[in-house]
């Protein structure tokens, strides 16, 4: 499986440059991407790159976006989505996405980049 972006692409991206162990998190936020884009259709590389150099960008951004917001929230693993409550010693974080009463997964930046470049769609109801 390929990791979308790099180092370099995430400080582009964020401003600065990630931690020492930004690499294994672009591989983890490139697999969220993945599962994103698990139906949708475009021309890839035998690598499993997007062809299109706008696409390859907006997929890079939108792995940088997942690997910036899971450094934010400190979640790198989506355990918190298991959870409606998270409590350390005396510090309490609720995460509960409003729609499903479940915490988030994926990073909404990166979600936003993927349906501005056509990735995905809109769910629509019937």
């Amino acid at each position: 499986m390929p990791t979308y972006a790099t180092a370099e692409d995430y400080t582009d991206y964020t401003g600065k440059p990630g931690p020492d162990d930004i690499g294994r998190r672009l591989a983890r936020a490139s697999e969220r991407v993945d599962e994103l884009l698990s139906h949708a259709i475009y021309e890839t590389t035998a690598e499993g790159f997007a062809v299109d150099p706008v696409l390859a960008d907006a997929i890079s951004r939108a792995t940088c976006a997942q690997a910036a917001w899971t450094l934010a929230v400190g979640d790198e693993f989506g355990t918190a989505s298991a959870f409606k409550d998270v409590s350390m010693g005396s510090v309490r974080l609720s995460r509960v996405d409003t729609k499903t009463g479940e915490a988030p997964r994926y990073a909404q930046d990166a979600v936003s980049i993927l349906l501005s470049a056509g990735f995905l769609i809109a769910v629509m109801t019937w």
